[in-house]
């Protein structure tokens, strides 16, 4: 795992800003991509000068840098959009930072405005949850100028975190992906809040536990003087973090959860402080309500962070999957030796039980690999030389050698790691409406406790009473819970997701799934499983082995689906030249000096081929769900038919349970095909999809879902490459592959294994997810529209309004993580 600071590296200059005195304008420099002359230069200056607050624009070509000067200079943002208006681009820097003290929805706001504020920074996201700013500069991000915004606002960085503990190469699994004795290593941080809780309850025991004897008569309470000394340390020693934090905001200008702690507390032991000291003891003391509202705040921190941490299990469960040593086998024999020296080329041995420390290609042995947390395949896969494996997969039974293909940050399990992390780091939509809304919740609280106070004390004359009833509606108010009520559904949400192998790419398409009303399929390799076989071989002049070899010399360098069950007919191809791929019609080039072609019936027609010949045969194999290949060779000038070929793919299994899932969740299903109709129709009416689209080109589909769009959200399933355009088109792109392609570059949500029914399973874990959002911003907001009228009303003590503020988030984050109980009915059976 990265440190807690990391940035993207780039050989161009820092932003540098020159703070403005007295009426001297500010200067700001960026780094400028793209220019090559002094009309780009010239662009780029008049692209500057015209936003509002410029006053001068100078750029210099030779050290691409662009000068910006004014008083009141626009965001970045602004800048680098104006310049990518121009026909440049400002190279991006990326920073992330840990951060200590924040508690609420309230300190996430103030955060992300101070870093905001820092020139040049294009954007700030906070996640209360994982505790991580992510940031976004124009140009490389300098970490030292963030930590020092975030520190004048009132937090800390916190120290670098170890990486989460990987495995030796040697370490021996069980099938089931757990690593036998692998210890957790234990947070520092919670360690120490339970010794301080320890303490606290030790402290504030004495005080509380008479009080309930209250009921039943039998009230008793200790000298005034003693509950003095108990409560003194609580309120100035344990409850010394609420003070910090709280000066910290309103030397920030605004307020926190701390800050409403701190007043409510100090409100109750300064009120008992001042009848100790003016009567002895002999008037109401309140020692036990600060001392048990600073206990209980304790208590519910150290189960929030408790809780925290098991919602961030999955991440760290990926993050453990990778060795940390390989055996290396070269020329001189087999070492060990870590895996970071381990290059692409080399070979690795991994022995049964061993987990595979590299991305690469099986070179000797026989075995299986249990890939259940990487890709959520419970059943072992068989491997055999020339299959892929991937870093985390466990050695199940047998010693191979390893061709390594991919290394550290470029493994297949290093990017699914990347993923999750940024899915959950980015903030839903819905988020930025809560925070709206925690950007003025303390000021309105304390507001409402001053009228308390002076309600109270003018109406009622009891003064005493007024201050605790105010003190109690500080104390109740909870922001801490609005800020944990979506970040944690997001980060147990795509936790259970990413271990059942479906992989959401950000918040947004997590929230967006859930309201998908069309899923657009393609067909081969999508529905079906892929890997078509040739069934019938037709030629005009009756020579099947010549047809064979022409369509071979054609696609021998096709990945296309029906170029390989050519291929696997092993026939030797003849030499062939100049071959050039014709998007969705097929492909042509010269073989034997000739020109040829092989494509479907429209690359024909493109042609000019004639096709009369074998019309009625062909239209009988499509009605039949046959896929048609047509070939033509160049003959006296003239393209001529030489025949077709006949193929048929078959239905990936549970790909009908997956349509009849989707049916049942109101969700439509349209399949777009290049294929035939007659293939395309006979592989519908199978699945029982309920609309078909078939002899469709790549750039075709991206208008079918524009128009499906009128239908509502509409998710598009395709392998990712070839349907790239469509996915990118569709409100929710789905991609099915192995996850080691660029399919997760493609589209919103990588299906990790070809199983259409994760597509089912990604909108319901979609759907389960925002569902606890909701969920938890009703308890979030409910424990505040019925606690503070209530505290405000005098129906609660400080003590009861600690409790209830303290559990509001306890609560949010438990009914979080309910979630983690969440499992694919596509029957993956993974590891929780």
């Amino acid at each position: 795992m990265m440190g807690r600071f990391t940035m993207v590296a780039m050989d161009t200059p820092n932003i540098v800003v020159v703070p403005a005195a007295g009426t001297t304008p500010a200067v700001l420099r960026l780094p400028v991509e793209g220019m090559s002359c002094a009309s780009c230069a010239g662009r780029v200056e008049r692209a500057l000068a015209a936003l509002p607050g410029v006053e001068s624009a100078s750029v210099n070509v030779v050290s691409a840098t662009a000068e910006v000067r004014g008083a009141a200079l626009p965001p970045a943002a602004d800048l680098v959009v104006a310049v990518e208006k121009a026909g440049y681009r400002v190279p991006a820097g990326e920073a992330e930072l840990a951060i200590e003290g924040m508690h609420c929805a309230s300190c996430v706001g103030r955060v992300e405005r101070a870093l905001a504020a820092v020139p040049g920074v294009v954007e700030a996201s906070v996640n209360l949850a994982t505790e991580r700013a992510r940031v976004r500069t124009a140009g490389p991000a300098d970490t030292a100028v963030l930590a020092e915004a975030v520190r004048k606002a009132g937090y800390r960085i916190a120290a670098p975190e170890a990486p989460a503990a990987a495995l030796p190469s040697g370490t021996q699994t069980s099938l089931a992906g757990q690593p036998a004795g692998l210890a957790t290593a234990a947070d520092p941080r919670l360690s120490k809040e339970a010794r301080h809780l320890v303490i606290a309850i030790v402290l504030a025991a004495p005080m509380v536990l008479p009080m309930v004897g209250m009921p039943f008569g039998r009230h008793w309470m200790l000298p005034g003087w003693i509950q003095l000394l108990l409560a003194t340390p609580l309120q100035f020693w344990l409850g010394a973090r609420f003070y910090r934090a709280g000066w910290g905001a309103l030397r920030a200008g605004t307020g926190n959860m701390d800050l409403l702690v701190a007043l409510g507390t100090s409100t109750a032991y300064g009120l008992s402080l001042f009848h100790l000291l003016r009567e002895g003891g002999h008037a109401p003391l309140y020692f036990e309500g600060s001392a048990a509202i600073i206990t209980l705040v304790l208590l519910g921190k150290f189960l929030e962070g408790r809780a925290k941490r098991q919602a961030t299990a999955a991440i760290r469960a990926l993050q453990a999957l990778r060795p940390t040593t390989a055996r290396l086998r070269t020329a001189q024999g087999e070492s060990e030796v870590p895996v970071d020296q381990v290059a692409v080329g080399d070979r690795v041995v991994v022995r049964p039980g061993e987990r595979f420390p590299v991305d690469g290609i099986v070179e000797e042995g026989l075995t299986h690999a249990d890939e259940s947390l990487v890709t959520g395949e419970s059943v072992p896969v068989a491997k055999a030389p020339g299959d892929r494996v991937t870093a985390g997969a466990v050695n199940a039974d047998g010693v191979v050698v390893v061709r390594t293909a991919a290394v550290g940050a470029e493994t297949a399990l290093a990017r699914i790691v990347r993923l999750v992390e940024d899915a959950q780091a980015v903030k839903a939509p819905i988020q930025r409406a809560v925070d709206r809304v925690a950007a003025v919740f303390v000021p309105v609280i304390l507001g409402l406790a001053l009228l308390t106070l002076l309600g109270w004390g003018l109406g009622t004359g009891d003064w005493d009473r007024a201050i605790l009833n105010a003190g109690s509606v500080l104390v109740i108010a909870c922001p801490c819970a609005l800020g944990l009520a979506t970040p944690t559904a997001i980060m147990a949400g795509t936790g259970v997701a990413a271990r059942a192998g479906i992989l959401v790419k950000d918040a947004h398409a997590l929230e967006l799934a859930r309201s998908i009303k069309v899923v657009a399929f393609d067909k081969t390799g999508t529905l079906t499983v892929g890997e078509p076989r040739l069934l019938e071989a037709v030629a005009v002049d009756g020579d099947r082995d010549a047809l064979l070899v022409l369509a071979a010399a054609l696609q021998q360098h096709s990945a296309h689906p029906l170029a390989l069950a050519v291929l696997r007919e092993g026939v030797d191809a003849a030499p062939a030249s100049g071959l050039q791929a014709l998007p969705g019609r097929g492909v042509r080039g010269r073989v034997d000096g000739r020109m040829a072609w092989i494509g479907n019936l429209a690359l024909m027609r493109e042609a000019g081929v004639a096709v009369d010949a074998l019309l009625g045969r062909a239209e009988e194999l499509e009605a039949s769900g046959h896929t048609l290949s047509w070939l033509a060779v160049e003959e006296g000038g003239k393209p001529r038919l030489r025949g077709l070929l006949a193929f048929r793919d078959q239905p990936r299994p549970g790909a009908r349970i997956a349509i009849e899932r989707l049916r049942a969740m109101g969700v439509r299903t349209v399949m777009l095909s290049g294929d035939n109709r007659g293939a395309a129709g006979t592989v519908a009416e199978a699945l029982g999809i309920d609309e078909v689209q078939a002899e469709v080109r790549p750039e075709q589909k991206v208008a079918a879902i524009e128009a499906l769009k009128s239908g509502g959200v509409v998710a598009m399933v395709g392998e990712g490459i070839n349907d790239a355009p469509a996915l990118a088109a569709a409100d929710v792109g789905i991609a099915m592959g192995s996850g080691t392609d660029v399919a997760m570059h493609a589209a919103a949500i990588t299906l990790m294994r070809p199983e259409p029914q994760l597509v089912a399973d990604a909108i319901d874990v979609s759907r389960r997810t925002t569902g606890k959002i909701h969920q938890n911003l009703f308890w979030a907001f409910g424990y505040n529209v019925i606690g503070i009228p209530l505290a405000a009303a005098g129906m609660l003590s400080p003590a009861l309004a600690g409790a209830a503020m303290a559990f509001s988030s306890v609560s949010v984050v438990a009914n979080t993580l309910l979630l983690r109980r969440w499992r694919p009915a596509a029957g993956a059976g993974t590891t929780p």
